[in-house]
């Protein structure tokens, strides 16, 4: 048998306060067979470490050799099984408050088939992931930041895993990230953020338009409906003109109108469905 150090499963037990996160990882699995006839629920990763794996999806058969991976989309019918006499794999299933931003991200693909270059990449990752969720406390910030940069994989055309693709989200986009996630609720303007980089809006929304998928104006509004929906459900007797206080926005019709943009109902309508 194949040298492996097994890993059990790790769960999120954490409360759901983050735009992307893990909500269950595992790598050094013996594989059993698994057959899903409505699909998984949430966008889900399986990759072959050791072995050979046939997967049958949507009517179709592929097989998954050493380090080639495979992202499904939640309600895809799938089921999968081990060829060889071993198969050990690394799996990972992603959540969060944006977790329907996550096709956009993907360019609405259903299926997508990872390499053995780039599967070599998630396998690292995944591994580092599953060693923060061995060793609590977990910060949960960081997995989220590692759930992004494991959703980068498989962004449509976005990431091409070359050094200067890397060189500039690290530069640029992700410290424009963290501010955005840590200052969401001060006075931010798209051109505060650029200042910041020391690169110029155009530029700046370029990038987060081919890394992240949308502008960074779209990601701060993003990001601040999600603080906002939080307040929601926390706060039931808040004002809507303090939650949008608290989430950065300077006037509530200003905040009502972009929270039923992305929503597609009004602040208050959120939170009397939710109660």
């Amino acid at each position: 048998m194949w040298g492996f150090k097994f890993m059990p499963i790790y769960f999120r037990t954490t409360p759901l306060r983050e735009p992307f996160t893990f909500d269950s990882v595992g790598n050094h699995w013996d594989q059993e067979e698994i057959r899903r006839r409505d699909g998984y629920p949430i966008y889900h990763y399986l990759q072959s470490e050791h072995g050979t794996g046939e997967i049958e999806i949507q009517g179709k058969n592929y097989l998954l050799s050493e380090g080639q991976g495979v992202f499904i989309a939640p309600g895809v019918r799938h089921c999968y099984r081990r060829k060889s006499r071993e198969w050990f794999t690394s799996f990972a299933t992603v959540t969060g408050l944006m977790e329907d931003f996550i096709a956009k991200l993907v360019g609405n693909r259903d299926v997508i088939f990872i390499e053995k270059n780039i599967g070599q990449e998630i396998a690292k990752l995944l591994t580092a992931v599953a060693e923060k969720f061995s060793a609590p406390p977990i910060d949960a910030k960081m997995l989220s930041t590692d759930c992004y940069q494991f959703l980068m994989y498989f962004m449509d055309g976005i990431y091409s895993g070359n050094t200067a693709d890397e060189s500039a989200y690290k530069k640029y986009v992700k410290p424009v990230i963290r501010r955005i996630e840590t200052d969401f609720d001060a006075d931010l303007t798209v051109q505060e953020l650029c200042a910041s980089v020391y690169i110029t809006p155009q530029y700046l929304s370029r990038l987060f338009t081919r890394f992240v998928g949308c502008s960074t104006y779209e990601y701060l509004m993003r990001h601040r409906v999600n603080e906002a929906k939080k307040y929601l459900l926390s706060n039931p007797k808040i004002e809507i003109q303090e939650v949008a206080r608290q989430v950065g926005f300077n006037s509530a019709s200003h905040f009502i109108a972009i929270f039923k943009k992305k929503t597609g109902i009004t602040p208050m309508a959120f939170r009397e469905g939710q109660a």
